[in-house]
């Protein structure tokens, strides 16, 4: 019997077939500050009405540019291990604050509050959030808090029936590590600890789909902590290893410049199928 594939539908329906169709380019994400060559990533998860969270990440990075769905990296898979343990699979849509992935360290908090990035932000807000059956958003970062809050002044009567969980990025550990000169170890206990902390609220507002798996995080990431990402997020035919743990895109260059230009696609060796010379 043929195997049966599952992928994402798209953006055939309104009103995101419009959003789509009219998303902000080089005028509103100033390329000097945006990787906008490689284009923008819309979304991940339902679009359907089925989703019961919304979870708002920063900006695409290399696995994102490839797949064309947001949050499938380590990142992503860190954010899917956290939905698991409230039971909540599938039923999710995903947005960033940003369409494009940030370039230089700073650019990000430039534009935190430029209003015509926020003013097309908000229309996928608007439709991911008003009038659905969403009970709860996930923010992830200090950008997206600043993001959200923006939206909730829009749409306060909606922004009030929601449950807030504003947690640490996903890679907050790593990132805080290098720039203070901390222990990874210990900023990932602090992260952790900070998960734990919005854990139990989360849960007591979502709907779960599944079984849920209230146990704390440890100080550190265990072998479950992370879950692949579903195939039913992806476009069609995208290969299974998109979707893995192991990371498999990298940018690779001698300086910025190439970088920005260079996405080097690995394939993961336990994915290699093909016969050893």
């Amino acid at each position: 019997m043929a195997v049966v594939h599952q992928s994402c539908v798209g953006y055939g329906a309104e009103p995101f077939a419009s959003l789509v169709a009219d998303y902000p380019g080089d005028d509103v994400y100033p390329s000097a500050d945006f990787r906008t060559e490689w284009g923008p990533v819309f979304h991940r998860g339902r679009l359907d009405g089925s989703a019961r969270v919304l979870v708002l990440g920063q900006d695409p990075a290399t696995h994102e540019a490839i797949s064309r769905r947001i949050l499938v990296g380590e990142a992503g898979q860190r954010v899917q291990g956290l939905l698991a343990k409230v039971g909540v699979h599938t039923a999710y849509a995903m947005v960033n604050v940003y369409l494009y992935s940030v370039f230089g360290q700073a650019a990000g908090s430039r534009h935190a509050k430029d209003a015509a990035i926020a003013a097309y932000r908000h229309r996928w807000l608007d439709a991911l959030l008003v009038g659905t059956e969403v009970t709860a958003v996930v923010a992830l970062g200090d950008l997206a808090r600043t993001a959200y809050a923006a939206w909730a002044r829009t749409q306060p009567d909606t922004a009030a029936s929601l449950h807030l969980a504003a947690i640490r990025h996903p890679t907050y550990a790593e990132g805080f590590a290098r720039a203070s000169g901390k222990p990874l170890a210990e900023t990932t206990a602090a992260q952790l600890a900070n998960w734990n902390e919005h854990l139990p609220d989360l849960a007591a507002h979502v709907t779960p789909e599944g079984p849920t798996d209230l146990t704390p995080y440890a100080a550190t990431w265990g072998s479950t902590d992370l879950a692949p990402i579903p195939e039913v997020d992806l476009p069609p035919g995208a290969p299974g290893w998109w979707r893995d743990v192991d990371a498999w895109a990298t940018r690779t260059g001698d300086d910025k410049q190439t970088k920005r230009a260079t996405i080097s696609v690995v394939v993961p060796k336990g994915a290699r199928t093909w016969p050893a010379l």
